[in-house]
């Protein structure tokens, strides 16, 4: 299955990818949402996952671990969505214009999970970049949003775009909510009823969701949050983990740590509820090579499914491939336990 991405360099593709795209194109849309409505759009979405974001697919596609045919294994493992991680800043030229060739790829990838009968969440990942300089990344993330909306407007409700993921340090709720006024009508412009996925800042901390400003005339946002308390279970071992987490091994999850979670996600219903707004629960899992035992990992899971389900919020497991995973590619299997505590077969 090596090298069946579309890759843009050439008109001639493999007949099983063109065969593919076309059902995509031809496909009903599953869930097509009345205009600007983000509650029936959230109400199609319920257990989906993390993919793509550290795949060679996007430099080298014939190098991709990451097939065509793995959204139909994500459809038959039992999720009905995919929050497609997309790093598109390496791939903007002096003039801001995204690479012909990625785009293709990218092109690949929307139509395979449509054709699997997925949802998608295009989400823009490089938000160390805009963090770190919010005046750097202003044209680039305009830019590139002003080309991704104008590219997929024709796309069904069942692609949602959400403008960046975890804004944080500079990019703190002053200059989001300033930045998010120019980046929604950048969208709307071409997609005036594309369901758009936006988080506080704070690394889309619940703690800042009253922090966040959104436009009160526009139904069609479904808020994010991400949540990976208790952060010292979620990350010990983590090398690019802040205050002594990296360092941390052996850390159990208790039943306090359950009883947190739920608290926290209560917060979560309560400002959904208070606001007219549905949220999606966007990144959560426990990360997989700190040698914490799987039998921790899988009961931290199936407690956040459970909580997060408990209180009618979809959500996305980080991640599929690569650290934190549901699937081994090595094995070209999954990680059954975690699989199962995130479709309910673990309670």
């Amino acid at each position: 299955m090596r090298g069946l991405w579309r890759t843009g360099r050439g008109r001639v593709r493999p007949l099983r990818w063109a065969l593919a795209l076309l059902a995509a194109a031809l496909a009903l849309p599953a869930a097509a949402a009345p205009a600007g409505d983000a509650w029936t759009t959230a109400a199609t979405l319920h257990r989906g996952i993390n993919v793509l974001g550290y795949d060679p697919l996007w430099t080298d596609p014939a190098r991709a671990r990451f097939q065509p045919r793995h959204f139909k294994v994500i459809r038959d493992g039992g999720f009905d969505f995919v929050r497609v991680v997309l790093f598109a800043f390496p791939h903007l030229d002096a003039g801001n214009r995204l690479d012909d060739r990625w785009l293709a790829t990218l092109d690949g990838v929307v139509g395979g999970a449509r054709a699997a009968g997925l949802s998608v969440i295009l989400d823009e990942h490089d938000f160390d970049v805009c963090s770190a300089d919010p005046e750097t990344c202003r044209p680039k993330l305009l830019a590139v949003w002003k080309q991704l909306a104008a590219r997929y407007r024709q796309e069904p409700a069942s692609v949602l775009f959400e403008p960046l993921n975890e804004p944080h340090a500079r990019l703190d709720a002053v200059h989001w909510n300033a930045l998010l006024v120019e980046l929604i009508a950048a969208i709307r412009a071409t997609n005036p009823t594309r369901t758009l996925v936006i988080g506080p800042t704070g690394w889309n901390s619940l703690d800042q969701l009253s922090m966040l400003a959104l436009p009160t005339d526009d139904r069609g946002i479904l808020v994010t949050v991400h949540d990976y308390e208790p952060f010292r279970f979620t990350h010990q071992g983590a090398s690019w983990a802040d205050g002594g987490v990296k360092e941390l091994h052996g850390i159990p999850f208790t039943d306090a740590d359950a009883a947190r979670i739920g608290r926290d996600l209560d917060r979560v219903a309560d400002w959904s509820k208070a606001n007219g707004r549905p949220v999606l629960l966007g990144e959560f899992g426990a990360y997989d090579r700190s040698g914490t035992p799987l039998a921790d990992r899988v009961r931290y899971t199936a407690t956040v499914r459970r909580a997060a389900e408990a209180r009618h919020l979809p959500w996305a497991y980080w991640q599929f491939d690569s650290d934190f995973v549901a699937y081994d590619m090595a094995r070209d299997a999954w990680v059954e336990p975690i699989r199962q505590a995130l479709t309910g077969q673990v309670r």
